[in-house]
């Protein structure tokens, strides 16, 4: 079931750590990979396609060296690969202005501030996750143990309303 990658995003090691860690809890079903950089966050993303394992969801830091994680959201969003993941911003320092262009170029899902709460970050993840599956996973039953198992099944009784299964 691992062929979802959920990617962190942060230049500050010990905040990647620390968001790595509330988020261990995704491992045993998606692959969860911490990277330092934009540059880095690339290689991963790419790496990991070619072993057909598509980026589920990204959280990203905003302020960061050479490109801000807003540029960066909005780039994937513009990429056919990765236009699909969920896009998170996590970030004590983003303005409004360019949360609003995030929002405007329909490349930020979700808006989470610094500090955040373990348990607060797992929901949001888990839910941003649940989406992502409902709109790109065709076998949603495995999901519905590890996800929020209430919208899985709703999408799957929808899907068979649907198909008149």
């Amino acid at each position: 079931m691992n062929k979802y990658l959920i990617l962190c995003v942060d230049d500050e090691r010990d905040v990647l750590d620390s968001v790595v860690q509330d988020l261990d809890c995704f491992e045993e079903n998606f692959v969860l990979e911490a990277a330092e950089s934009v540059a880095e966050a690339k290689s991963l993303i790419e790496e990991y396609q070619q072993e057909d394992v598509k980026l589920a969801l990204i959280l990203c830091d905003h302020i960061m060296p050479d490109q801000t994680g807003i540029q960066f959201l909005i780039e994937l969003n513009e990429n056919s690969p990765t236009t699909q993941a969920r896009k998170l911003l996590l970030t004590g320092q983003a303005g409004l202005e360019d949360t609003v262009e995030a929002v405007n170029h329909s490349s930020l899902d979700f808006f989470i501030t610094k500090p955040w709460r373990g348990d607060e970050l797992r929901e949001i993840v888990k839910s941003q996750l649940t989406t992502y599956m409902i709109a790109n996973e065709p076998d949603l039953m495995p999901w519905a143990s590890v996800l929020d198992t209430e919208k899985i099944f709703a999408a799957m009784a929808k899907k068979r309303a649907d198909y008149g299964e």
